[in-house]
């Protein structure tokens, strides 16, 4: 049952009922509105102003900011510790590698260069943490080339470990006879007497006497040029070409155990002592040749001597007595 409300009008000293405007309930509704719609922008106005309150998605996002920082951090120091060790990588390879084999050390600058031409970050602009951003990727990309730069020396070093290997290994650096075979070392490189003629003649060689038939082994790997008797005063005689400029010959043979063309390794056997040829009796007449010059044998015997063994001959060697050839 609605309620009826009534005024009392003094004009006409009675009760009036009470007519309900139209329209009245749509301002109330409208006004009410409008004051939440008020208070609620107010309120958010506030709300997003107030120091130390943030939303969920800016907590979220702030999260997801420290732990970006956090890894990059991290790699900053990972970049840190790589370039540490390639930095001594690159030490050890220009003062002790490179010097060993004589090459030439990689510069600074071109260890360390950077990128030029075009700006390869350009799309990493622009973002409020794009100077951390785009320093990690400069970094890695220089440390990337460095790698590259230091991968191709030590390929070059390699190359070049193999190539003093082969050096080391065709060197002739081993007596051709055996010490416990040798009679005695009969004369050394110098002027000695010819034996033929009694004059003082330049001595090409070393020569080693032994008993006919004592094994002659190649002073270092190479291939076997000649294996004849067809060179003046040498008799049956033997030449490797050992390579890098080196070339051994062994004289007055009594016969061969190589042929013209074979490849032989250092200690390989390759003949016998004879006296064929011109020689005064049975003995090794031994010659080292450097780019076609006749060097002192004296000087690459380390491979099998011991430096006592090693000075012995050395003093036999410079004593100026009669040559066998």
């Amino acid at each position: 049952m609605s309620k009826v409300k009534y005024y009392y009008d003094s004009e006409t000293l009675s009760y009036r009922k009470i007519e309900k405007k139209k329209g009245r309930k749509l301002g109330i509704f409208v006004l009410s509105l409008l004051g939440m719609l008020l208070s609620g922008f107010l309120l958010l106005v506030v709300y997003l102003n107030l120091p130390g309150v943030e939303t969920p998605r800016e907590k979220a996002m702030k999260r997801e900011l420290a732990n970006m920082e956090l890894q990059y951090t991290l790699l900053n120091r990972k970049m840190d510790q790589a370039e540490s060790v390639l930095n001594d990588l690159a030490e050890r390879d220009n003062s002790l590698y490179r010097v060993y084999f004589e090459a030439n050390p990689i510069p600074e600058e071109q260890r360390k260069a950077g990128f030029g031409g075009i700006n390869r970050y350009k799309d990493l602009e622009g973002f409020n943490n794009s100077n951390l951003i785009v320093n990690a990727h400069k970094r890695l990309d220089i440390l990337t080339k460095q790698i590259v730069v230091q991968s191709k020396s030590l390929d070059e070093i390699a190359q070049l470990a193999e190539e003093k290997e082969k050096l080391l290994a065709a060197i002739p650096a081993i007596q051709p006879v055996n010490n416990e075979d040798l009679t005695r070392m009969a004369s050394g490189f110098g002027f000695r007497t010819d034996p033929f003629t009694k004059a003082l003649k330049k001595h090409w060689g070393m020569d080693f006497t032994a008993p006919r038939g004592t094994p002659v082994y190649a002073s270092g790997d190479g291939k076997v040029t000649r294996a004849d008797n067809t060179a003046s005063g040498y008799g049956n005689h033997i030449r490797i070409d050992h390579g890098y400029g080196y070339e051994s010959l062994y004289a007055h043979l009594y016969k061969f155990n190589v042929r013209n063309g074979q490849k032989v390794k250092r200690g390989d056997l390759i003949g016998f002592v004879g006296s064929t040829g011109r020689s005064e009796a049975p003995h090794l007449h031994y010659e080292v040749f450097k780019d076609g010059d006749r060097i002192n044998p004296i000087n690459f015997y380390y491979g099998n001597l011991s430096p006592k063994e090693f000075a012995e001959l050395l003093k036999t060697s410079q004593q100026e007595n009669q040559s066998l050839d």
